[in-house]
């Protein structure tokens, strides 16, 4: 099943993807979606729709840092990849999370944006202690991601989250997509474009710690809960990485596209500066 959620008339709510349609549902919370098995609605097309991220206000969005061989190869300049034996985690903060085709900001206060297209799992079921072997049991889904993330603003932290958690910098959706639509997981391609440039490909079975051991070592130290994200990293073929460096710029548009998962895209806008206390 692929769900998306979407506003209408001023309320959020779920809809069962078919096709090119939406049949929409009663479901307004993550949990009440997980539990439907379809809808009779009639279809609206999917083009029509306002799509929202998949879940709303995330508690947790986490990250893994060098998560791929080759992407940490080239991040050397911005991050230790030292042990990469060893998990990196860091977190994105909750007010990161943004649409799929949401504009995400340029700082005012760094130049040096840059981009990272990651399959995110979007837990269902709390979890703590679950070893690798069950580990999937609490996984709702997928979706595409991008970590996007300042460099100055990372490099000048050891656990990044200066870097990694600015607003808006945390995109996901089209669709969670559940396990059972997905045929070989390991063999799923990630890919990102730069105003039409292919700048990544990879695949998922190209990750250094894959999705079960991230999530057994995640809930030996706390507990995962239903609406969690998980950054599972990127592959090689960041800004950062090119000499010099291609920061992103204003204007420009990034596309994410994961095979049987989808496709978010994003435009580059300036961060509003406006002062905002209460």
């Amino acid at each position: 099943m692929k769900l998306v959620r979407f506003a209408e008339n001023g309320t959020a709510r779920y809809g069962v993807v078919d096709g090119d349609s939406v049949r929409p549902t009663g479901a307004t919370t993550l949990q009440d979606a997980l539990a439907i098995t379809g809808s009779d609605a009639l279809p609206v097309p999917l083009k029509t729709l306002d799509l929202l991220a998949p879940v709303e206000r995330p508690r947790k969005i986490l990250g893994i840092g060098v998560n791929y061989a080759a992407h940490a190869a080239e991040s050397v300049s911005f991050v230790d990849t030292k042990s990469p034996q060893v998990q990196k985690w860091f977190n994105k903060q909750a007010t990161s999370a943004n649409k799929p085709f949401g504009r995400v900001h340029l700082p005012k206060v760094s130049d040096q944006l840059d981009y990272e297209v990651e399959l995110v799992v979007v837990i269902g079921k709390h979890g703590r202690h679950v070893p690798r072997e069950r580990a999937m049991e609490i996984v709702a889904g997928f979706c595409v991601g991008c970590d996007y993330s300042v460099r100055d603003w990372q490099r000048a932290s050891q656990t990044m989250i200066m870097g990694k958690g600015f607003d808006t910098h945390a995109p996901f959706g089209p669709a969670l997509v559940t396990p059972d639509e997905i045929e070989d997981l390991a063999s799923v391609e990630l890919r990102s474009f730069v105003n039409d440039e292919l700048r990544q490909t990879g695949h998922v079975r190209d990750m250094i710690h894959d999705i079960p051991a991230q999530i057994a070592h995640l809930t030996a130290a706390f507990t995962l809960e239903p609406g969690d994200l998980i950054f599972t990293g990127t592959p090689a073929g960041v800004g950062g990485g090119f000499t010099p460096p291609k920061w992103l710029k204003v204007g420009d548009r990034v596309r994410l596209e994961i095979d049987q998962v989808g496709v978010i895209e994003n435009e580059i806008v300036t961060e509003p500066g406006d002062t905002r206390i209460g």
